[in-house]
């Protein structure tokens, strides 16, 4: 069967990726880590998404480590720029910095973490300087709502953006109200963070829910799998779930060939409605 992908800035990627929020935390896991990332990219998971801000760099590191060996190549490697460094020189060392932790001379693509100390246009401008030094292929942006984005649209050079990474999942639709019908419209692909509402309040409810169970059951997969299938079955959506395990991986891995008929897509709907109108964007 087909497996689901995604067209970001002219490379297609397989729809879910591995996300890597919490790891670096524990030295003892490091090695797990390390294994369970490679592990995803012998099975296609070939997005690998990470941030300076995760365990304060250590989790950059755990990808360089992982992605020793000759792995760097097969891999499309995206890491996060906090809002504070997201300008001018700063800008520059931060991703200087985090090219240092992963090993690499560029990542494929460089996001805006979330909205903060410089404009948006400084955040453009000093993305083309990375660009032009060879230090990142392609930049854009995450946990910006629909008004950001059209902002965002309006500063010389903001249309270059490659996607935008937001938190989105069955009990966080949010999005669908505006931002995702316009990304849609834009060909922009949305990555979705907290795919299984990992860092959520939410997430018990939602493996538990009864319908999510039926039909896990009726694809002999796990709820966790039927919620990544969900995510992925919106045009232009990948889903980053993390995977600090080899069977996690596994299991992720194993989602992008699940296909929800429309039936399934209508109870899931009526289990977790959308909202009728604008909600906050969702941040974890």
């Amino acid at each position: 069967m087909a497996e689901k992908t995604v067209r970001l800035g002219g490379t297609l990627l397989p729809a879910i990726g591995q996300g890597t929020w919490y790891m670096g935390e524990n030295a003892r896991s490091r090695q797990q880590e390390v294994s369970a990332l490679r592990a995803g990219i012998d099975l296609g998971l070939t997005l690998i998404d990470t941030a300076e801000m995760y365990a304060d760099g250590a989790a950059e590191e755990v990808v360089g480590e992982a992605l020793q060996g000759g792995l760097r190549d097969k891999v499309f490697l995206v890491s996060k720029v906090y809002p504070w460094n997201a300008g001018g020189e700063k800008a520059i060392a931060a991703c200087e910095a985090s090219l240092r932790r992963l090993k690499t001379d560029a990542l494929d693509l460089y996001l805006l973490h979330w909205r903060g100390n410089y404009s948006l246009a400084e955040t453009v401008e000093v993305m083309e300087t990375l660009i032009r030094q060879g230090k990142i292929r392609r930049w854009g942006v995450s946990n910006l709502d629909y008004g950001d984005m059209q902002e965002l649209m309006q500063v010389s050079g903001g249309d270059a953006c490659a996607t935008n990474q937001v938190l989105y999942h069955l009990a966080s639709r949010g999005i669908e109200y505006d931002l995702l019908p316009w990304c849609q419209q834009q060909v922009m692909p949305v990555m979705a963070y907290c795919p299984l509402a990992q860092a959520g309040r939410l997430r018990d409810g939602l493996m538990e829910n009864r319908v999510v169970q039926q039909i896990a059951e009726a694809h002999h997969a796990s709820a966790a799998q039927i919620l990544l299938a969900w995510v992925i079955h919106h045009q232009g959506v990948m889903a980053i779930p993390k995977a600090s395990s080899i069977k996690h991986v596994e299991e992720n891995a194993a989602a992008l060939a699940i296909v929800l008929s429309d039936d399934e897509m209508r109870q899931l709907d009526a289990a977790f409605p959308a909202p009728k109108g604008k909600t906050p964007l969702d941040v974890v």
